[in-house]
């Protein structure tokens, strides 16, 4: 098999001694047996996505190990002195159950302490929202959490925050990859200043759960609490650390935990995937809900960031709920309760991303508050908070399962949200209602949205390519009609244009720019097309909607938008 010039010269500048035993008896052992995945192993170097770095467990340029990133934490050490130049820095770190993520975690403490910087690390796998809570909370110049979030086992992942608790954006997070692309493997500081490196927990889960009881909790009755019926799974992840002890805070007793899938556990092993998003993740909460005749399931990823939700139907029986319907009803409670109080007064917001519902729009408009959209992602969410202090966030989210509850902590937040979806419900029980009651009344008074998503998964070198020329030949050739229905308006990302296919008139688009294209039709629906940042995939949002006026109109609204989706997959030859 013959190898690129550029891979050969990559694999033997990691046989030097600049690198340990270990990792060069590793590569020597693929260069035999395995040059296939040698090629996937140094092919490239790994990439800052959506949500951080992901990749692989394993040795080389291409994969998460000591290297690469001890070199990442040199580069931002380095970019941290510059940028807080005099200053004593300080960053904060957390992990999550995955292999590896406490060696990791220590791995990138050493680093930052050999460079002079006070590291706090969590002394125990904690929440990625409790490390964002805790980097504002110790006045962090930064913070890391060490988790691949809900991707497979063999993965895990770097994740960098800021000083405002979110995650790295422009321009910072440009100007840091440009450090760390520059910096070589002998330039790592690995030897430890212990001195440096502070271990913290409980003082800090203490204010956390009190941050998030006072952010999430809205005048529900004591009885009404008590009266709520739950069923939660932590999926083998994080959450178990801070989700009952918050809930018990709060005042919810009656909580019931999936034991079999309690015990932290970086295999998954009771599950295929523990996404909280893939129905098959919540299998044994719902036996069990259906078991203790619960209200309401909850279920969240590794690292507890991502909220499956699960409510009981008009006819009994438990029903799935996606991430777009989860965030409306979570988003109007919110706007809701602000209007009863009286805090609307047209200096709020809510947030959201180009792929998520247009409902949250509608919302927005029917409390006058504004609803920016930004990029998939919550860092662009927190970046709205960061860029616009004179507006106060009420909350937000997006389809891919994820909700803030104000702004304490900036990014998606499953212990908040699985708090605040708790105050809906156990209100609604007590009115005699029910979240999926409140829900379809949403519809009624906002219009019925229904959302889908498929993703394509392509692997490696191949797919990878195969995802880019899928995404050339709808940028180059769009079609002017889908499913009976004319395309007005074709907005890409990649080149900041919004052109109107009706006038041919085009606008500048002022959102950063990135790999997506959204068709959007004459009769109000939209379809999105985006390669995955953290996973091997391409994935195409469809939103459809209609204006019913009653309840009863609901199931054939129903039939209808389906048959919409339905129609249009097929046409684009997405079957």
């Amino acid at each position: 098999m013959h190898t690129e010039k550029n891979i050969v010269d990559k694999v033997n500048e990691w046989l030097t001694p600049k690198f340990d035993k270990k990792t060069q008896d590793e590569i020597k052992e693929m260069m035999t047996s395995s040059p296939k995945n040698l090629e996937e192993s140094f092919y490239k170097n790994l990439e800052f996505g959506t949500g951080g770095m992901r990749g692989i467990m394993g040795v080389g340029t291409n994969r998460i190990n000591k290297y690469t990133l001890g070199k990442n934490t040199q580069g931002l050490s380095d970019y941290l002195k510059k940028s807080f130049s005099g200053e004593q820095l300080k960053v904060a770190i957390a992990y999550d159950c995955r292999h590896n993520s406490d060696t990791l975690a220590k791995v990138v403490a050493d680093v930052f302490s050999a460079n002079g910087i006070q590291v706090y690390l969590f002394s125990e796998m904690r929440p990625t929202p409790e490390l964002s809570f805790a980097v504002k909370h110790l006045n962090c110049h930064a913070g890391i959490v060490l988790t691949a979030s809900h991707n497979p086992p063999e993965y895990n992942g770097y994740k960098v925050y800021w000083q405002d608790g979110g995650q790295i954006v422009p321009p910072n997070d440009v100007e840091i990859v440009q450090v760390i692309e520059n910096l070589n493997y002998s330039e790592i500081k690995f030897d430890a200043n212990e001195s440096l490196i502070e271990y913290i927990d409980v003082a800090v889960d203490e204010a956390f759960a009190k941050s998030t009881v006072d952010n999430a909790s809205f005048n529900t009755s004591a009885e009404a609490r008590k009266n709520l019926k739950i069923a939660y799974t932590s999926l083998h992840g994080t959450s178990i650390k801070m989700v009952p002890k918050v809930l018990e805070k709060a005042g919810y007793t009656d909580v019931n935990i999936v034991t079999e899938q309690a015990e932290p556990n970086g295999n998954f092993p009771t599950v295929v995937s523990p996404n909280p998003e893939e129905p098959e993740a919540l299998t044994m909460a719902l036996d069990l809900a259906n078991k203790i005749n619960a209200d309401i399931v909850f279920g969240t990823d590794p690292d507890s960031d991502r909220l499956g939700v699960a409510v009981r139907n008009n006819k009994g029986e438990m029903q799935l709920l996606n991430g777009n319907q989860t965030m409306v009803v979570m988003t109007h409670y919110l706007l809701q309760e602000w209007h009863k109080a009286g805090k609307i007064n047209g200096k709020q917001f809510i947030g959201s991303t180009i792929v998520s519902t247009p409902m949250m729009l509608e919302l927005a408009s029917a409390y006058n508050v504004e609803c920016k959209v930004g990029l998939t992602g919550f860092k662009w969410i927190a970046k709205f908070i960061h860029d616009f202090p004179e507006l106060e966030f009420i909350g937000g989210g997006e389809e891919s399962f994820g909700y803030m509850v104000g702004d304490a902590v900036r990014d998606k937040d499953a212990v908040g949200a699985i708090l605040l979806m708790c105050e809906i419900a156990a209100q609604a029980k007590e009115k005699g209602s029910s979240v999926y009651k409140e829900l379809e009344q949403l519809y009624v008074d906002y219009g019925f949205y229904k959302e889908h998503l498929i993703s394509i998964t392509k692997k490696g070198i191949e797919g990878a390519n195969q995802i880019k020329q899928m995404m050339v030949e709808m940028r180059e050739n769009p079609v002017s009609e889908i499913n009976g229905q004319r395309v007005i308006m074709v907005e890409d990302y990649q080149n900041s244009t919004a052109r109107n296919l009706l006038t041919n008139e085009t606008e500048t688009l002022f959102i950063p720019k990135s790999d997506v294209l959204i068709y959007y039709l004459e009769d109000g629906s939209k379809i999105c097309a985006r390669p995955s940042g953290t996973e091997p995939k391409i994935k195409f949002y469809f939103s459809v909607n209609t204006a019913i006026e009653s309840l009863d109109e609901i199931p054939a609204a129903q039939a209808h938008l389906d048959t919409k989706i339905a129609n249009i997959i097929t046409e684009m030859q997405l079957n």
